[in-house]
């Protein structure tokens, strides 16, 4: 998947989340199967996009992710929600709850 695609599929979703991550990376590693499960049991109405920051560094410029693993969801084409390394999976599941169930429900 290319920038403009991926750029085209926030523009014309209501809800995108963009997961950065990284090879070698342990807290990728780890973090990944979490936001995965996260959102596919608590949002699955939101587009999951998992992008390798290294081999597709022009992605992950045009988002400003400069750290990975970031995640970063999208509702109606704009940023939400951004978060970093120090993910609190339960935290960051409060805060899209709120958007989501008035996007959704």
């Amino acid at each position: 998947m290319n920038l403009e695609e991926i750029k085209e599929i926030v523009a014309n979703n209501d809800a995108v989340m963009l997961y950065f991550w990284g090879e070698n990376c342990a807290v990728c590693d780890a973090l990944k199967p979490k936001i995965k499960e996260l959102f596919d049991t608590k949002f699955p109405n939101v587009i999951q996009l998992y992008i390798d920051a290294k081999s597709q560094s022009d992605i992950a410029a045009e988002f400003s992710v400069f750290s990975i693993p970031t995640t970063i969801v999208f509702f109606d084409s704009k940023e939400f929600a951004r978060e970093g390394r120090a993910l609190s999976i339960s935290a960051f599941k409060d805060k899209i709850s709120r958007v989501y169930d008035i996007y959704f429900n």
